[in-house]
């Protein structure tokens, strides 16, 4: 199984960010550390698949030795993510929604560091994970 190195930052009143320096563009960012290490492993998929589709080779992850050689890393705490061995296809979708909802969803998405996919798919699998089937009031 290929793991990856990813970063976790932390600034005061921010989010906890992550960060691959084998996958430049590779970001994401959680409230907490376990929701930083959750959506790290789903930008990491995200983000190898998108590769795959463009027919651009996976590089190699490197050591953690060689990621630390860059002071720009230092900063970072390190952790290791692993890479699906089979990552799930993405599928564009076109959805309605009333504007100021979509305004709503992109300002929110962008002040904690989402795109408005990576946002959706969260809020879709928390609520689907904490509804249990029940319907929305």
């Amino acid at each position: 199984m290929r793991q990856y190195i990813a970063l976790i930052h932390k600034e005061t009143d921010c989010d906890y960010g992550a960060s691959f320096p084998d996958l430049p563009g590779c970001v994401t960012a959680g409230s907490t550390l376990d929701e930083a290490r959750v959506m790290a492993e789903e930008a990491l998929a995200l983000h190898l698949e998108g590769m795959k589709k463009d027919g651009e080779p996976v590089p190699e992850a490197s050591s953690l030795e060689d990621i630390m050689d860059n002071l720009e890393n230092r900063d970072g705490v390190a952790i290791l993510v692993a890479a699906p061995d089979d990552v799930a296809p993405i599928v564009r979708v076109n959805i309605t929604l009333p504007e100021d909802i979509l305004s709503r969803i992109d300002r929110y998405a962008e002040a904690h560091g989402y795109t408005r996919s990576g946002f959706m798919l969260q809020a879709a699998k928390r609520f689907m994970a904490g509804n249990n089937g029940q319907r929305a009031a």
